[in-house]
């Protein structure tokens, strides 16, 4: 991993302990723009590194500072998360710059192998757990989409960098049958639904009904957990996933005790 180090005076002091890894994407035309706008005093806005399509990272702000990168948000409970974690951008275009094809542009292999060697560096050197490596959309599902649905969240996973279920679960859970969940349902199955992402971490209160906010986060948590099915939309499958998740957020709080 090269590392380049490009300050930025966007930044104060932390009022947390640092216990979170949020991943986003810059979702700009170019890094050196993505970059520039880091830098810039003026736009309020900053990410401990950055990781260039070619593998090299820049670092904008020391560790042991606050950037400001997540924005408003909330996980497993808390606020002020920009006090709470490292921030990595990635040059990646995201939905707003797709690629010649009007695809999700590639995270190319030289940068996702750098990704993987900064987090796993990043873990060796602070107390971070599983359950709290998180992207953009995890901590604010109803602002961002970051690092998307085309992010590897599996290849990151394998190497020992977050969380992913051990095998699929069952497509059809036994207490349930139909459609699955939607926007403007109302009942215990949707409170359920909601407990169990509440349980992951996502700020999503267990009402019983199926409003915007829940159609946010379960959104996000299709970006990243299925992410060939980001409906917004409860299917069947993805209830079973929820559950599934949850059992494995659970088991992994529950071993840190």
């Amino acid at each position: 991993m090269r590392l380049v180090v490009k300050p930025s005076p966007n930044f104060n002091a932390r009022r947390h302990p640092l216990d979170m890894l949020v991943l986003h994407f810059t979702g700009m035309e170019d890094g050196p723009s993505a970059e520039a706008r880091l830098a810039d005093p003026l736009a309020e806005v900053s990410a401990h590194y950055v990781v260039r399509e070619d593998g090299v990272v820049v670092q904008m702000v020391s560790e042991d500072k606050r950037a400001w990168h997540a924005g408003v948000s909330r996980w497993q409970g808390d606020e002020d998360l920009n006090s709470r974690s490292i921030g990595i951008e990635i040059v990646n275009g995201g939905h707003d710059f797709p690629d010649a094809k009007g695809r999700l542009p590639a995270y190319p292999k030289a940068q996702i192998a750098a990704v993987i060697s900064l987090c796993r560096s990043i873990l060796s050197r602070h107390d971070i757990p599983a359950t709290r490596i998180v992207g953009h959309s995890d901590i604010a599902p109803a602002r961002k989409a970051d690092p998307g649905e085309h992010f590897p969240w599996l290849q990151l996973a394998t190497a020992g960098i977050g969380l992913w279920p051990l095998r699929e679960p069952a497509s059809r859970p036994k207490s349930l049958s139909g459609r699955g969940l939607g926007a403007g349902d109302r009942s215990d199955s949707v409170r359920r639904l909601q407990e169990h992402l509440a349980s992951i971490g996502y700020d999503l209160p267990a009402t019983g009904s199926y409003d915007a906010q829940t159609e946010a986060v379960v959104t996000a948590f299709q970006r990243r957990w299925q992410p060939d099915q980001v409906t917004g939309q409860a299917s069947i499958g993805c209830i079973a996933m929820v559950g599934t998740v949850s059992a494995l957020y659970l088991e992994a709080g529950a071993s840190r005790t």
